[in-house]
């Protein structure tokens, strides 16, 4: 399983992180950045969701939709 962690850092920003948990621990973290405004946290929370998605497979191709019959 996999999410994004939201946490406060010790100089105030808001930190973004990745982690996996496996059997009830984390088992990977990828830190993705530090934020002290909104757009900026607003970025890092897009960016650490393109991770989480980078490792899915989708359900099913979109490409045979296009296809003309």
């Amino acid at each position: 399983m996999a999410y994004i962690r939201k946490f406060k850092t010790g100089s105030g920003a808001t930190g973004v992180q990745v982690c996996w948990k496996k059997g009830g621990e984390v088992v990977k973290t990828v830190h993705v950045g530090s934020a002290n405004s909104e757009l900026g946290l607003e970025k890092l929370l897009k960016k650490a969701q393109k991770i989480l998605d980078d490792g899915k497979r989708p359900l099913f191709d979109l490409r045979d939709f296009d296809k003309k019959s």
